[in-house]
């Protein structure tokens, strides 16, 4: 069982000073029948991020309907945790509130980047979103003295899951100050506050991995699945799309060989795959996943084949 590419849907080459690079991160929202609005991040002419958005019908994924022509979400302001760029995440239906989740990146001195985790709520009259707050949800603690980055958010009807990046140590070496970030869970009442005990969802899987992101989550029957990405391994020092099961959303296997997809041998995606995105659609699951440097070439759908 395997992942069949269909090619690649879009990238920004250009498009406009707030669009001039990269479609990162997609994530795909059902409007009605088979159309789809698909979140994601271009970075304008100083690369900073934005929030943008494009439709497509799962008829034809590969052609573009519109491509709203304007940002949805922007950096934040000077000084604050997301001054440097708002990547969008995980978005959340609930209560008549349309959540979003994003990563608000904040560049560094000694290191390259403190990031956090913020919180938007879709104004449909301005038809973007707005922040709830100008400071993050998700942050740096006196416990965990590191950044947060790319949640991935739930709501069970009880209570909101998130599972994120988790920065846990930086270390000195001759290329530079080097990051290591596992998956980490939590849980809130309102989706504001969270109750971080130290879950670590996803691990380290050998001394060669250091950075796993971008966790995507779904419920198939009695289980919890997860595709995320990881960097590196013994044959690869790029990306690569990982996968994990679970039986309560908390403990997680890694069964990476089950991941089901990989590099081209040639084109836009040979080098490296990340920022998955699962869904299901139309009787079939679909992944949104980004190709080489990080999005810059654009985003790819694929179909699971059996």
């Amino acid at each position: 069982m395997a992942w069949k590419k269909l090619g690649r849907i879009f990238g920004a080459d250009g498009h406009s000073d707030w669009m001039f690079s990269h479609a990162m991160i997609p994530i795909a929202e059902r409007l009605d029948g088979d159309l789809y609005r698909i979140y994601f991040s271009a970075r304008d002419k100083y690369n900073r991020g934005h929030g943008a958005y494009l439709e497509i019908d799962m008829k034809d994924p590969l052609r573009v309907l519109r491509l709203h022509d304007k940002p949805v979400l922007e950096p934040g302001e000077l000084g604050c945790f997301d001054d440097s760029g708002a990547l969008p995440n995980s978005i959340v239906n609930v209560r008549d509130r349309k959540l979003l989740y994003y990563t608000g990146i904040n560049l560094g001195v000694t290191v390259k980047i403190r990031n956090a985790i913020g919180l938007a709520q879709w104004n449909e009259k301005q038809h973007r979103f707005e922040r709830c707050f100008n400071g993050p949800i998700i942050d740096r603690t006196k416990e965990y003295p590191h950044f947060t980055a790319t949640p991935e958010v739930m709501h069970d009807g009880e209570r909101f899951r998130v599972w994120f990046t988790s920065c846990v140590r930086w270390e000195a070496t001759p290329e530079g100050p080097k990051h290591y970030y596992h998956l980490e869970y939590a849980e809130s009442d309102d989706g504001t506050n969270w109750k971080r005990d130290g879950t670590i969802a996803v691990d380290f899987r050998d001394a060669d991995e250091y950075a796993l992101g971008v966790p995507r989550v779904i419920r198939d029957g009695a289980l919890w699945k997860m595709w995320f990405c990881s960097r590196a391994a013994k044959d690869a020092a790029t990306y690569r799309i990982r996968h994990a099961e679970s039986h309560d959303g908390r403990r997680w296997v890694r069964k990476d060989e089950e991941a089901g997809i990989d590099v081209s041998a040639s084109g836009w995606d040979s080098q490296m795959i990340c920022y998955p995105f699962v869904f299901d659609h139309g009787g079939r699951r679909w992944m949104l996943y980004n190709g080489n440097e990080y999005g810059r070439t654009g985003f790819d759908i694929a179909v699971w084949e059996a």
